[in-house]
């Protein structure tokens, strides 16, 4: 599907297009985000640091707007509809609605992910990759227009239909195709597991080294779908430096820290209300409530599997409150 999408002409001081998409307007300089828009009480204007915002757009667009909600910071994000994508500003910070400075409309996803993609290509220049820890990617965000770098934001997700490394199914991730150890994972064995199937089950019994898959992984604070099993996805991921998003979450979301550490600040999803911090050490268990968004911290590189419920019917049960937003009471 072709979707237009409405780009002013280039600035003449930096060479960076503008966007428009329904109220909204975007634009940038060398070194901040401006998001425009019109509030009950006249013209709001919003700023955010040019690489925050590039991070967390590009999780938004390659996780195709995610589980319902992604706070770019305190202020901008998006809803996900499953079908169709609320675009917001200051709708979920409680100063903000309480004033009416507050905005939020609805887009069909094709329309609003044209122009997401349209912004993160023209604003990502040569050198910067908005999926790599600060460590691992240059500062060539900053600075007027130059270049582009769209092998990186053009990364597709992993994601496989049973369990990585099965016939036919998302390969393991190994030098032979592309997947170096990363400088902070040197230490990981590598080694891989001696399947011996049953005669008639091969392609059925499978293992294999998750921490070594997880190693190689180029990508930060992006889960990979690493097993299917009915309506229950594991989708580890590699963690460093800061999550570019707060996460609202419309069902529990299970996390358990595979090694080091990940410090969890957790805010009440309509208001952004501090609700509790956690620390999360190798070994622990987690359940981030249907009712809250999260954003974490990792000081050192570190592995996490996020647990996903994908019950169809999962978003609407804790919207009505058929089931509570946690999955136990104490």
């Amino acid at each position: 599907m072709n979707v237009a999408v409405k780009a002013t002409s280039s600035s003449n001081r930096t060479g960076y297009k503008s966007f428009e998409l329904g109220s909204f307007k975007f634009s940038r300089d060398e070194y901040f985000v401006y998001i425009e828009w019109r509030s009950k009480k006249g013209r709001m204007t919003h700023y955010m640091s040019a690489d925050a915002f590039l991070r967390a757009m590009m999780r938004d667009v390659a996780w195709g707007f995610f589980y319902y909600q992604v706070n770019f910071d305190h202020v901008f994000g998006t809803n996900n509809l499953y079908g169709r994508v609320q675009m917001f500003a200051g709708s979920y910070n409680e100063t903000f609605k309480a004033q009416g400075l507050d905005l939020i409309e609805t887009f069909e996803t094709p329309q609003i992910m044209a122009t997401f993609q349209a912004i993160l290509a023209d604003w990502t220049n040569a050198g910067f990759d908005p999926f790599a820890a600060p460590a691992e990617t240059t500062t060539d965000w900053l600075g007027k227009k130059h270049g582009n770098n769209d092998t990186a934001i053009n990364r597709q997700r992993q994601v496989s239909k049973r369990m990585v490394g099965l016939p036919g199914d998302t390969p393991i991730r190994t030098d032979a195709n592309g997947y170096p150890v990363n400088r902070a994972f040197a230490d990981v064995d590598q080694s891989q597991p001696e399947i011996h199937a049953e005669k008639g089950y091969e392609g059925r019994v499978h293992g294999f080294n998750l921490f070594a898959h997880l190693s190689r992984s180029d990508v930060t604070w992006n889960p990979s779908v690493t097993s299917v099993c009915k309506q229950s996805l594991f989708c580890p991921t590699s963690e460093e430096y800061i999550l570019p998003i707060k996460h609202g979450n419309d069902r529990v979301e299970w996390f358990i820290q595979l090694s080091d550490q990940i410090l969890w600040d957790v805010e009440d999803k309509a208001t952004g209300r501090p609700r509790a911090k956690v620390v999360m050490k190798a070994g622990d268990v987690a359940a981030m409530p249907a009712d809250i968004r999260h954003q974490g911290y990792s000081p050192k590189r570190s592995m996490l599997l996020v647990w996903e419920n994908v019950n169809p019917r999962i978003a609407e049960m804790h919207a009505t409150g058929e089931i509570p937003p946690y999955p136990i009471k104490f």
